[in-house]
């Protein structure tokens, strides 16, 4: 039997405890079927602390996540806690891990898995075989920048700032971490900022140029503004490799990336730490899509986001790589079978419910796996 592997799983809110449970069946697979033993402990964050704790995320759930192995995150939010302050807000747990735990680069893999290739709005033969990988960084930019605030102006009128501010070490280790996937994919970077009409974009450019020429002179680097980059997804995405981007521009890219695939239900994330002296790094995986209110409690949304987050963290964390593979695996092969959640749903298809979903990849696990 392998060595425990401790992961703390934090469910959250909406569709968040749905689509968790069926990748902590997947886990339990795994347990019974490939002699890989998960430590598992759960947590409470989101809306979900705040109606229980009257925090979004307890000290007590941060120690957790800075002992465990890696972090597996559901989703948080909904209108039921709109109306508190902005420090209530229950997306302040994910905030809050990335910040206490170190997660500056958040990966975002945009693929078409071949039986999905007619769900994007796209033309098919525009996204068909579209592997993409966006790092954005995420503990920086003008989400975390001072000062900010909303001030009362002496008129009554008010005003509000943030600001964005860059380091060169802050850039430099997103930028370090993008080079170093793209070595391991089509070795091909492109770095989105803009340079033409913000000084922290051309300090950007500035920084990722004189990395790129001192240690990975062997990749191949271009450089983008955002809004073109924008424009060149639609147009042509198979172009890109890596994007490496900041945090403002990252957010907006990679969700407009996600739709080239069909559907926010297929795509996982990864944000990932700094290499610490024993070798390891802090990671947290969750799923792009949010907490999805509206479907909550009706069984239908789509696990394969949650699923593939956790083939990731088996790949990144772990150093899984067969076993990363075989869970994804088994979701093409679900897909290709012709079963759809609602949000992938096609003419002439079977639609299935979220437990169904998740029956359909166990069962292909045990057919492939063994």
């Amino acid at each position: 039997m392998a060595s425990n592997k401790k992961l703390l799983v934090l469910p959250g809110d909406g569709i968040g405890p749905e689509v968790m449970r069926e990748v902590r069946r997947i886990i339990d697979w795994f347990d019974r079927r490939r002699a890989v033993r998960f430590e598992l402990d759960e947590a409470l964050v989101g809306g979900a602390a705040i109606d229980a704790l009257g925090t979004p995320i307890a000290p007590e759930t941060v120690a957790k996540a800075k002992a465990a192995d890696a972090v597996l995150f559901g989703s948080v939010g909904g209108p039921k806690w709109d109306k508190l302050g902005f420090d209530m807000r229950p997306e302040i747990a994910i905030l809050t891990l990335r910040k206490e735990l170190g997660l500056f680069a958040n990966l975002r893999p945009a693929q078409v898995l071949d039986p999905l290739a007619d769900a994007s709005t796209l033309k098919p033969e525009v996204v068909r075989g579209l592997d993409l990988m966006i790092v954005r960084e995420s503990t920086g930019g003008i989400y975390f920048g001072e000062p900010r605030g909303i001030d009362t102006l002496p008129d009554g009128t008010k005003r509000g700032y943030n600001t964005e501010v860059y380091t060169t070490a802050e850039i430099e280790r997103v930028a370090r971490v993008a080079f170093e996937f793209a070595r391991k994919r089509q070795n091909r970077v492109c770095s989105v900022e803009k340079a033409n009409v913000m000084e922290s974009g051309l300090l950007w450019r500035q920084t990722v140029t004189d990395l790129h020429a001192r240690a990975f002179a062997d990749v191949d680097l271009s450089h983008m503004y955002a809004d073109n980059c924008a424009m060149q997804l639609v147009r042509n995405p198979r172009q890109f490799d890596v994007i490496v981007t900041t945090n403002l521009f990252g957010d907006l890219l990679s969700d407009l990336a996600s739709m080239l695939t069909g559907s926010l239900g297929m795509l996982p994330s990864a944000t990932i730490g700094a290499v610490g002296p024993d070798g390891k790094r802090h990671a947290l995986y969750e799923p792009i899509h949010g907490s999805a209110p509206d479907i909550a409690g009706k069984g239908i949304a789509n696990p394969m986001a949650q699923i593939l987050s956790f083939a990731m963290l088996l790949r990144y964390s772990f150093g899984m790589e067969d076993e990363a593979k075989l869970v994804e695996r088994a979701c093409t092969n679900v897909l290709g079978s012709g079963l759809r959640t609602a949000d992938i749903m096609q003419p002439g298809l079977a639609r299935v419910s979220t437990q169904v979903m998740g029956d359909a990849v166990v069962r292909e696990l045990d057919k492939i796996g063994g």
